[in-house]
This record gives structure tokens, sequence and C-alpha cells, in this order.
């Protein structure tokens, strides 16, 4: 494994948490709702940050909405983390506009998924738009398999890796393991398997997954945090503990508006409370009932 790589593989471990948007009733951006996030996020403990994924509604970001907020969310990193950028697109030349947005920001990765509309592009065009934005870009690519209907086999993963060395790894959110564990036995070491499965996070790093990009890590960083530190100590009991708290948190919230939920439990933390950008459902009342119950025991 070279350094470069190695260094690499050592930035992208750990809690790396996906920050949500702060949008305001009318689905405006709020100036100065990143920072406060931000700083929450790592005060407790996380290892990165990333901006403009799904639980941050990436999807919905205009070309300059997407400049502002990388901007903004950079400079509220300032450094302390590493900072990965989210590239939710339709097309490679989409990707690169928007990671030339990033020029004069030091990205540790770009996410990037593959596309997401009615076309699906076959393995060979698969690679070639990675292949294309890496060299275009010049920044390690991670891999964000989140797509349902254009979802990327591991062999297919671990080939792109393969034939494209700026692929450095992925994020995986399949709701099983077994393809997280192919990947782990399979990866080159200088590859990094991250997981997005949210309600697998305590499995997931006993089988030595590198880190996690989830909802729940943006929702509650200071857990998983507690978690990947009591697999690592060996302390199983403990991380059992925390894991079956935080699936009972995860089972209160709905994935059709799980990034307004999660803006509702850093709320609880005291955070400003942001919206969802429309037609995304509000947080319901009945929602918040059944997440405060559920936090009581993560927060004792």
């Amino acid at each position: 494994m070279s350094n470069t790589n190695l260094t690499l593989r050592q930035q992208l471990t750990g809690v790396l948490p996906p920050i949500t948007m702060p949008f305001d009733i009318k689905g405006e951006l709020v100036k100065g709702g990143l920072r406060e996030q931000i700083d929450f996020i790592i005060k407790n403990g996380a290892n990165g940050v990333v901006a403009g994924g799904s639980t941050g509604e990436g999807h919905t970001l205009t070309d300059a909405e997407f400049s502002s907020v990388m901007q903004e969310a950079y400079e509220a990193t300032a450094g302390r983390v590493p900072f990965l950028a989210g590239l939710i697109v339709q097309s490679t030349r989409a990707a690169i506009e928007r990671a030339n947005m990033l020029k004069g920001m030091k990205v540790t990765a770009l996410q990037v998924t593959p596309v997401h509309y009615l076309f699906k592009p076959d393995a060979d065009a698969t690679i070639e738009h990675f292949r294309t934005i890496s060299d275009a870009t010049g920044l390690p690519i991670l891999i964000y398999n989140v797509i349902p209907w254009n979802y990327l086999s591991v062999d297919l993963m671990l080939r792109i890796m393969d034939e494209v060395p700026g692929v450095v790894g992925m994020k995986q959110s399949g709701g099983d393991l077994k393809s997280l564990s192919d990947l782990l036995l399979r990866c080159k070491p200088e590859n990094v398997v991250l997981s997005g499965v949210d309600a697998l996070l305590y499995p997931g790093f006993c089988m030595g997954m590198h880190g996690a990009i989830s909802a729940l890590t943006s929702a509650v960083p200071h857990i998983v945090v507690r978690i990947q530190k009591a697999v690592e100590a060996n302390d199983h009991k403990a991380a059992r503990d925390l894991h079956f708290k935080l699936n009972a948190l995860w089972n209160t919230m709905s994935h059709d508006n799980l990034p307004a939920c999660i803006k509702y439990i850093q709320h609880l933390q005291g955070t400003r409370m942001f919206e969802p950008r429309a037609p995304m459902m509000r947080v319901t009342e009945q929602q918040k009932v059944a997440i405060k119950a559920a936090m009581q025991p993560l927060m004792a």
C-alpha cells in the first residue's frame, strides 16, 4: 500500500456524518445553519463531514445552491476533520461540472452515485463514467452505492476499483451484510469500505468495515462513535446495548422523510429546528413522540 493511499485510508475511517440542509419552512437555505450543525457533529467525536449526500437532500440543490453550500460547509469545517463532497447527478458531465465548483477547497474525496434516472448504463459505461470523473477532477472517489434501480454488484464495484485507481472505495448502502462482507473479503488493502446501513452499524464494525456514512451518524454521532470504540476495545456487551437502543430509534423513523427526522433529532440536542424541502413531509407529531421516547435511553 502506498503512503498516499495509507494516509487516505486513515482519513476515511470512522464516523463520517452526512450533514443535513438547513432549509426554512419555504425551502430556502438558512445562512449560518450549517456551521452550528458541523460544530455539533465535530464536538461529538466525528471523524469527518460529508456535504451534499442523501441525508443532506443533495438531489434538490441547484448548481448555485450546491456551490454556496459547499463553500459554507468547507469554511465551517475549517480543516478540523476531512471534508467530503457528495455528487448526486444524472450524467458524467454534470458530475464534472459540480466537482469544478469545489476548486480552491481541500476536498478529501468525492462521494458519487451512479446515475439514477430511467436509463441504466451497462458495466462498461459505468466504469467509463467513474474513470472520466476521476481523470477530470483528480480527486479520490467513493462510489455511493445507493440507487435501487441502478445498484452496483460487488463484482462491478471491485472491477471499477481495479480499473480506475482514482476510485478508492465505496459506501455500501444495501440492507444486507453479505455485500459488505464480500467487499471486505475481496477488496485490495488500500480500498476503503464504508457502510450506510443504519440498522447494522454494530455488526459492520465487528466485521472490520472502515467507517460509516449514514443518517444516524448525523443524528447521534456520539452514539455511533461509542459503538465503534466499544468494538475496538472488544467490549461487545456495551456495543450491543447501544446497538439495540440505536435500532429502537431507527425504527421510529420513516425512510420517506428521513432527513426531516434527523433534523428533529439534532434539534433535540440543541441545534435550531430546520425543515425538509418540499415535497418531503415534515416530521409528524406522532413521529416526534416516538423519537423522543427512543432518544431517552440513548441520552441517559
